[in-house]
């Protein structure tokens, strides 16, 4: 699967994987049309259909919709994920942590897998984001996902699968983006708190494109070798020379926190199976 935005907002990119949406042909799923491709599942009056799309947040009310950009330094996070909304879910996440004025801004992804996540990894962004749009793409395949930004990988998990490891692998999701209060636990741990004096708190959304294997019911056609399924293609099974050199440049200056350092937080258990394990 891919989901992608670009720049002069918040743009994303996300490719899905031959096993989420299921059908004997894949195809570009985004019609190119908003009203088509998406719908507000909550607050319609807080998201206005411009291009781009603005999503604002008031004390009363959140919005949820399709794309964004972040217009306020706050408590708020905006977010992008995959999820299949199952009690044992598989869900992909990319959410903007709330910054303190002058403080950089804080990307967090995460994955779970049959329920189970905990696989949190977060980065300072080396740009503004409320400044100008950027391109947010997750690439979801048989292989790996991988998470980048303005097309530099921050992040790599594998699929592991054969060695124990939880990987989102037959369940069908959809695309889900939205603004939210994090003031709990999302800025400094949650020591600072919204102020509601300052909303509304406004995200806007840009540009987007979906690919996936459309999902009907049997997760195997997705799956299948297919020229359609390009996303599953052997070339796209790991890093190329260039992305390794961008994603090493990334963890190497810009990685805050990695669930596969926090030895304290297992405390008596041992890490994740995956830590231990290559990512491409």
């Amino acid at each position: 699967m891919v989901f992608y935005a670009r720049r002069g907002a918040l743009f994303f990119v996300l490719f899905l994987p031959a096993y989420v949406v299921s059908t004997a042909v894949a195809s570009v799923v985004s019609t190119g049309n908003f009203y088509a491709d998406f719908h507000t599942t909550w607050s319609p009056t807080h998201v206005h259909h411009l291009l781009p799309t603005t999503c604002s947040y008031s004390e009363k009310s959140a919005c949820k919709s399709n794309s964004y950009r972040d217009t306020r330094p706050a408590p708020f996070s905006p977010a992008m994920s995959l999820t299949s909304d199952r009690p044992n879910r598989d869900e992909i996440d990319l959410e903007f942590l709330g910054n303190v004025t002058g403080q950089p801004y804080i990307l967090q992804t995460n994955v779970y897998a049959n329920g189970l996540g905990d696989r949190e990894e977060r980065i300072y962004l080396w740009f503004d984001p409320t400044k100008d749009y950027h391109t947010y793409s997750i690439l979801w395949n048989l292989h790996q996902i991988v998470f980048m930004v303005d097309w530099v990988p921050i992040r790599v998990y594998r699929n592991h699968g054969d060695k124990g490891v939880g990987f989102p692998r037959w369940q069908p999701m959809s695309l889900k983006a939205s603004l939210w209060d994090g003031d709990s636990w999302a800025t400094r741990g949650g020591l600072e708190k919204v102020d509601w004096s300052k909303g509304p708190f406004v995200v806007s959304l840009g540009d987007y494109k979906i690919d996936a294997c459309v999902w009907k019911g049997n997760p195997r056609f997705c799956r299948a070798d297919s020229s359609t399924n390009w996303w599953n293609k052997p070339r796209l099974a790991s890093l190329t020379a260039t992305q390794r050199r961008l994603f090493k440049w990334a963890r190497k200056y810009y990685l805050v926190y990695d669930y596969c350092q926090d030895s304290k937080r297992f405390q008596d258990q041992q890490l994740p199976k995956e830590c231990s394990l290559p990512k491409y």
